[in-house]
Order: C-alpha cells, then structure tokens, then sequence
C-alpha cells in the first residue's frame, strides 16, 4: 500500500472555556517541511505539537493553523480591529493587483488571521486546553493520514493503468522485429549495390552484416524493462514509504526505454517507444506525491 503525500485533517476539540481547532495540510516534498501558526498564547505548544506530526508525516510540506474560540463572555477578549483593518486593505489591494474578486464573507476570512482576536490578558495555557489542543492535533493528524491512504490508493490504480499499458506495448515489439532486420539487411544491399565498379568480400560483409545486427538487439533491454515492470508492481504493493524507490525504478525504465528508441531503426517501433515515454513520464510526474 502506497500513501499519497498530499492531504487534509482537521480536528475540534472543546474543553471548558474553549473550543480549538486544529487544521493540517500537507504537499509533495523530498523532506518533512514543517510550519506552523497559532494564536499568541499557544505558542508554547508548538514543540509538543511538532512532534505528534513529525511522529506520523514522515515526508511532505506540511502546515498546521490552529484556532481558538473562546466559549465564555471575556471582557478582556475583543476584536484586534487596527489589525482587521489592516488585513482587509491589502486584501482589496491584492485583489486590484491580482485582477480577482473580492471575498464574499469578510467576517470568515478576516477572524482566521494571527491576533484578529486580542486577549488583554494573555492568560497562560492550563492543562485542560493543554490537553484539549494536543487532542484536536492527534485527531487532525490521524484524519489527514486517512486522507493520505485514500489518495494513495487513487495513485495505486493510476500506476497500476500505467504499468500494464507500457506493458501491452512491449509485447507489441516483437511482431516488428524480424521486419526491421530484413529491412536493415536490405538497406546496406542496396546502398553497396548502388556504388560503381566496387569489389567487395561477401563473406566478410556477411560478418560484419551479423555483427551490426547484434548490435541493434534489444533482448536484453525488453527483459530488464520487463523487469522493472514487475518490481515496479511488487514495490507498489509493498509496505508504505516507497516513493522514493518507485522513482528510483521508474529512471531505470527509462533508460531501458531510450536505448530501445535508440536502436529500433524502425518506424512503428519508434512510435511504441514514443508512446512508452508518455505513459512513462505521467507515472514520474505522479511519483513525486508518494511517501
């Protein structure tokens, strides 16, 4: 089973006097990429946080928000509005710049920004929320790795299309084999046939006839792609983690597959090859999302 390195998870978690959200991204990346945001007061969770999302997302750009509504009425806690106002005119600016429309619900978009929310105060963090945010991370982490395994086996059968694909053109190789030869051996006649008065040994052309036939073989790349077919398959549905080893074969599929362009000589089989490094490079561009 294969996991995708794309995903979503959130997460709500009420304790007395709050409700937080815990909201978790993540994209493709060569290495765990970690950023978080949260309101002013949590910051010092952000240590214990990291380490329940770097214990389970082994790999991606990942980006965790979390959001704290208070449950109860605070007089100490109001709406930050020199910063609202300040976020609302550069969103109009960025829209005028970007040519886009303006949001249609200012309040949703305008409370999720750091300090909407100011707290006089800035009361420390008790164990109860403590405890509540650390939850709500554990269930958006265990949401978005379900996200991740759904959108794995989405990439599984597109890999799996793939593979079977270069494999049916591979097996479409061989009826063109024996032609290529006959019209390679034909093609050399005719150009020595066509010099004048050129005397030739025709045992020693028969050699070198043989010899550059074999060059042109392709046995050996056929097997070793057929090869890397099959591992391709058994890596797919190996255990998780495997993205970087999927690319790995996938290169060497590669090379099998230009050498064999390379040495075809040979119209139809150059389009097979053609259409084996389309097939190929989809299954690259989407091993890049892997685990």
């Amino acid at each position: 089973m294969i996991l995708s390195m794309t995903g979503f998870g959130n997460a709500t978690v009420e304790c007395r006097t709050k409700k937080i959200t815990i909201e978790i991204k993540s994209l493709n990346s060569k290495q765990l990429d970690l950023s978080s945001r949260e309101p002013a007061g949590y910051r010092t969770l952000e240590a214990e946080m990291r380490s329940i999302v770097q214990n389970s997302l082994e790999r991606g750009k990942v980006e965790l928000n979390m959001y704290v509504e208070s449950l109860t009425t605070d007089a100490s806690v109001h709406l930050n509005m020199p910063a609202l106002l300040g976020y609302k005119l550069q969103i109009e600016e960025a829209c005028k710049t970007l040519g886009v429309t303006m949001p249609d619900d200012w309040w949703s978009l305008l409370l999720r920004f750091p300090d909407a929310i100011k707290n006089e105060t800035s009361p420390e963090v008790d164990d109860e929320e403590r405890a509540a945010a650390l939850k709500a991370v554990e269930l958006a982490v265990d949401r978005l790795m379900e996200y991740r395994a759904t959108e794995g086996h989405k990439l599984e059968e597109f890999f799996s299309r793939r593979i079977e694909n270069i494999s049916t053109l591979l097996n479409e190789i061989p009826r063109y084999e024996n032609e290529r030869i006959i019209k390679i051996r034909s093609r050399i006649e005719d150009s020595l046939a066509s010099l004048p008065k050129v005397e030739y040994d025709k045992g020693r052309l028969e050699q070198e006839m043989i010899f550059y036939i074999e060059k042109l073989d392709i046995n050996e790349e056929k097997q070793r792609l057929r090869q890397h077919l099959d591992y391709f398959i058994e890596t797919l549905h190996g255990n998780k983690g495997q993205g970087k080893k999927l690319g790995f074969i996938s290169q060497e599929m590669g090379r099998e597959i230009n050498t064999m362009g390379s040495k075809s000589n040979h119209a139809e089989m150059q389009i097979i090859v053609v259409k084996m490094k389309d097939e190929l490079e989809q299954i690259k561009e989407q091993v890049l999302n892997v685990m």
